[in-house]
């Protein structure tokens, strides 16, 4: 645990936060202090939540001349640890929200950007491009209480990633301030800048090790006049590999999502969350959920995912399938999808990966992943699924029916190496959209290539010589 904060250092430290910008109840820090599945619980005398960047770089400042850590946190929906103080040893760390710069401070809808604060919630975002006619794409299960500031730090993927990339590919500039209390300002909206180094990409996925971010200017896109979404059964991973292959090649940048999900899965979010039901009559062992979204009419969309799925169907890649024939329908489609995790927790123990590997190496990534995980614990119950449009998937563990979850807790690291090992034995990675956090730190340094590990470790002596911006995240001897 990291040691208290002297009192004379708190009491000046909330005065820099300003009115309403400080938590220092026990009680009421503890939501801050927990990782969202549980798995970690840190320590803190104090949480700041500055209202402007200029109070975010007095605090930082203060706790650079201090030696006081800081770890960043945005909607604390990470599942890898590094939003969570207090979890290595050192000296007190206090914890710095982004919550309070919440406000859109620009939409631009003839360049197609936005600005705003790092602290505002996903979600917002998107409703606030709309109220213009332009979308935000970035799109994932936790968007309704997730920061733009913490997407940015662990470079979110989510559902959109196939069509629009992660949250790095919708960046155009970013406003920073950095471990000695200086600020990166680049809030430029362009989309062609050639001067120099590509600094602020430095900051997206770091997980606040190098700075904390304060705003940031975003891409917007064409709100799609139409959308068609299919749910959709398929025999095997294998089959879904050769659909995607096809909806790539016939439907084009039509193609919004492919996710692939197993009937597992579907039993546990029928069984755990309420209201929702199987989109399918009959079972089958694996789905497609899949997306277009075009600037067509709604009859022609809807005629080319009908027209595809008939061909699909004709070659057996699909078994069944039905399309969505109204928003609630679709909305039932994709809840199903975003409820598997909480579905998950909510039916007991579970163990995470987060992988990718080429999406043409799924199949075999499934079947070798599967085999090593049942052989190390028969009965085991694998959860497969995620973005197979992008290859990443998430796969998770739950524990045969008799095994205790502390006893199936217990297996984490082994579990961990055995998937890991694999994915990056098949040119993939073992941490696709979630970070490394404090969670993948030793991974990192077992599977990391040499030459980045020792790159990062530079990067950050430069940016945080005197390593403050949240201490033992991502990589060691920071």
């Amino acid at each position: 645990m990291t040691k208290p904060l002297a009192k004379d250092d708190l009491e000046h430290l909330k005065t820099l936060a300003g009115n309403n910008g400080w938590i220092d109840d026990v009680t009421a820090l503890g939501a801050y202090l927990t990782e969202w599945r549980g798995l970690y619980s840190g320590h803190s005398d104090l949480l700041l939540a500055p209202d402007t960047t200029k109070r975010a770089a007095e605090i930082i400042a203060y706790c650079a001349a201090k030696g006081i850590g800081i770890v960043p946190q945005g909607g604390n929906t990470g599942l890898a640890g590094g939003a969570i103080p207090g979890l290595t040893d050192g000296p007190a760390e206090i914890i710095l929200s982004a919550a309070r710069l919440n406000k859109i401070h620009c939409i631009d809808a003839a360049n197609f950007t936005l600005t705003a604060g790092a602290g505002c919630i996903l979600s917002d975002l998107q409703e606030a491009a709309a109220q213009v006619e332009r979308s935000f794409p970035l799109s994932l299960a936790a968007e309704g209480s997730c920061q733009i500031g913490g997407n940015l730090s662990t470079n979110a993927g989510g559902t959109n990633v196939l069509r629009f990339g992660n949250t790095r590919d919708l960046v155009l500039g970013l406003e920073v301030v950095l471990p000695d209390g200086r600020v990166y300002a680049n809030l430029k909206a362009l989309r062609k800048d050639n001067t120099g180094y590509a600094l602020q990409q430095l900051f997206i996925g770091a997980e606040g090790t190098l700075g904390f971010i304060t705003a940031v200017t975003l891409k917007l896109f064409p709100v799609p006049r139409s959308t068609a979404t299919a749910w959709l059964a398929v025999a095997s991973p294998d089959n879904a590999v050769v659909m995607l292959g096809k909806a790539r090649q016939k439907l084009g940048d039509d193609l919004v999502a492919f996710e692939l999900i197993p009937r597992i899965a579907v039993e546990m979010v029928v069984d755990n969350i309420p209201g929702r039901r199987d989109p399918l009559p009959a079972p089958h062992e694996w789905y497609v959920l899949l997306e277009i979204a075009n600037a067509r009419d709604a009859t022609e969309t809807e005629s080319l995912l009908t027209d595809f799925l008939a061909n699909c169907m004709n070659t057996n890649e699909l078994s069944d399938g039905v399309v969505a024939t109204s928003e609630a329908q679709r909305k039932q489609f994709w809840s199903v999808r975003h409820d598997i995790s909480e579905a998950q927790k909510l039916a007991g123990a579970s163990i995470k990966h987060d992988i990718s590997v080429p999406v043409s190496s799924i199949p075999d990534f499934l079947e070798r992943a599967d085999k090593l995980v049942n052989d190390a614990v028969p009965g085991i119950r694998p959860v497969a699924f995620g973005h197979l449009g992008d290859g990443n998937l998430h796969y998770n563990l739950s524990p045969p029916e008799a095994m205790s979850t502390d006893e199936f807790i217990a297996l984490w690291p082994e579990l961990n190496e055995l998937v890991h090992t694999l994915a990056v034995e098949l040119n993939g990675s073992f941490s696709a959209e979630h970070g490394i956090g404090l969670l993948k730190v030793d991974e990192l340094e077992r599977l990391g290539n040499p030459v980045s590990l020792d790159l990062m470790r530079g990067i950050k002596q430069l940016i945080d010589p005197a390593g403050i911006m949240n201490p033992g995240k991502v990589i060691k001897n920071s």
